[in-house]
């Protein structure tokens, strides 16, 4: 039988984004620098950490971005997110967990367009030839500092990157948003994951545990976030409360 979540989103939905409609235009965010970073976590809590629409992933994971967009048309700014691994239906998903944006423009223009989550916390990526290193910081705290050492010269093509499911407040009612970007890569290296700061509380769900690195990537990518197709429903399966965006 195919297991559920069965997470209350009620204390996600008091700091999930609003929007006013889902007629975006995409957008088009040339030369991206990207770090994701995917762990297994522990398989206990999986269920709870889901809302009813989504499968979790066997084993368990949970990815961390990091994106830096300098110089292109729109504002500079730097998003980290954390997502858990899942499926809606059948296709691979990463629930929106917590997000952090260091330009306030660019986070009101995320979260109305697409529902990115505007969390407190001021994230940094920094790139050096041996290291990416993605930090969170929060009020004067570190709550996240995680990476990759050691890169290696890969293909964009060996590289896959799963659509978010984002909780937000729409007209129709609590939602999940898929979010489905394009990346055309410019550059690729793959590294050894590492984590020296997880403060799970901080992130979003105190229940997760690291418990195994799966991967780690670093990209340089021109980024389409795309005019949004599909929403679902947040407490029945996606199979039957996926809905089109007219």
């Amino acid at each position: 039988m195919p297991l559920f979540g069965s997470r209350d989103v009620s204390s996600l939905l008091d700091g999930a984004p609003t929007m006013p409609d889902l007629q975006t235009d995409s957008l088009t965010i040339e030369r991206v620098e990207i770090l994701h970073v995917r762990y297994e976590i522990r398989s206990a809590p999986m269920l709870e950490m889901l809302p009813a629409a989504l499968h979790p992933t066997i084993p368990p994971t949970l990815s961390v971005w990091g994106m830096k967009v300098r110089g292109s048309d729109i504002d500079d700014f730097t998003l980290a997110q954390v997502c858990i691994g899942c499926r809606a239906g059948v296709r691979p998903r990463g629930f929106l967990l917590s997000c952090f944006n260091d330009n306030d423009a660019s986070a009101k223009d995320l979260a109305a367009r697409w529902g990115f989550r505007q969390d407190a916390g001021t994230p940094k990526l920094d790139v050096a030839h041996h290291r990416t290193q993605l930090t969170v910081e929060r009020d004067g705290k570190t709550i996240l500092d995680i990476g990759l050492v050691s890169p290696e010269a890969i293909s964009g093509n060996d590289v896959q990157y799963v659509a978010n499911m984002n909780l937000a407040h729409t007209p129709s009612g609590p939602r999940l948003v898929q979010v489905d970007p394009e990346f055309v890569f410019h550059k690729a290296d793959r590294g050894k994951p590492y984590v020296e700061v997880f403060d799970a509380e901080e992130l979003g769900d105190d229940r997760i545990v690291l418990s195994w690195p799966v991967a780690a990537s670093f990209t340089v990518a021109d980024v389409t976030l795309p005019k949004l197709r599909y929403t679902c429903k947040v407490d029945v399966p996606a199979m039957a409360g996926t809905e089109t965006v007219a």
